[in-house]
């Protein structure tokens, strides 16, 4: 199993430095059995259509029978996601209101000190999905192999543009990767999300951009993939290179995508929940509609959600001074 965001690679990266998964438990009472007693909504920090969006929708179309309850998906963009997630940390914690967050662009936020919420805002219930960044240029663009894109990047300083879903979000942070590593300037653009990020980059507005595998399945053809952040090719790409096979980023760099309540959800819930989309995630049903989504399923426990989260944080903790300045 992949370690997310290169774990191994930082060395300040330990639960012991960031804690801010362990919440106050709500004080009501809350029974072992308990079960939502209506319509759970679920937020969605972009708009409808965009990587998360859809597959938030693959999820909770097969999850509803488990829960018990229909599921309603509420779209709340704009700000590089700190919209949706400040609404979602000032929800209340009956279990009727849960949502996605995307890592590492949640704790950037924070870092970046976007919307109200921290990690404590927020109680762990499940990941979903991990997905490997990937570079993206429009399938009319000069540029066939990363080598020829980073080559002109070099003599020309500054002067490719690069589409993000937002400054320092997760493909901004792919991008400077990329960059930093690479050793040349480019202009990162911030769009107010990855779908409208990616429309840019295929009407030709940017030069490159960075996303994810299961963002542009929709329009595959529009786009080619010159390279991956991985530590092996990935099978969808089998002839697009690893950053590492061109001596640049040698680390798997992507997204995960967790499910989340408001901090002081009582334990009883956020276990229910747990066990009904790990029992969503392992039905043969949705295993099928996921696989044809190019999404790559990857539940964790409440516990390691947490651990995961923590980690990402001090990714950007410690990343982001660097490969920003």
């Amino acid at each position: 199993m992949k370690k997310i965001l290169m774990v191994a690679a930082v060395a300040a990266m330990t639960a012991s430095l960031f804690t801010g998964c362990k919440k106050k438990a709500a004080t009501e009472s809350v029974s072992a059995d308990w079960k939502p007693n209506g319509t759970v909504t679920m937020i969605v920090a972009y708009k409808a259509g965009s990587g998360t969006d859809n597959t938030a929708r693959v999820l909770t179309s097969y999850a509803e029978k488990y829960v018990g309850q229909t599921l309603v998906i509420d779209n709340k963009e704009g700000g590089s996601g700190s919209i949706g997630w400040t609404a979602l940390a000032k929800a209340k914690p009956d279990g009727l209101t849960l949502g996605f967050i995307n890592l590492p662009t949640f704790c950037s936020n924070i870092i970046d000190h976007l919307g109200s919420y921290t990690v404590e805002s927020i109680e762990p219930i499940a990941n979903h999905v991990v997905e490997t960044s990937v570079v993206l240029v429009s399938a009319k663009s000069k540029f066939n192999t990363l080598q020829e894109l980073v080559d002109y990047a070099r003599a020309n300083p500054g002067t490719l543009k690069a589409s993000t879903n937002g400054n320092k979000a997760s493909n901004h942070i792919g991008a400077q990767l990329l960059a930093h590593s690479a050793n040349f300037e480019y202009t990162a653009i911030p769009y107010g999300g990855t779908a409208d990020q990616l429309l840019a980059l295929r009407q030709d507005e940017v030069d490159f951009s960075v996303a994810k595998v299961a963002d542009f399945t929709a329009f595959a053809s529009e786009v080619k993939v010159l390279g991956t952040y991985d530590s092996k090719r990935l099978a969808e790409y089998p002839d697009a290179p690893t950053l590492g096979e061109l001596g640049f980023y040698p680390y798997w760099y992507g997204s995960a995508r967790c499910i989340v309540a408001p901090a002081g959800t009582p334990k009883p819930i956020i276990d229910f929940y747990a066990n009904a989309f790990k029992q969503a995630m392992e039905d043969p049903e949705y295993i099928a509609a996921s696989e044809k989504a190019h999404m790559t399923t990857e539940y964790k426990s409440p516990e390691d959600t947490g651990d995961l989260i923590n980690q990402q944080y001090n990714f950007c903790t410690n990343t982001l001074t660097e490969i920003f300045n």
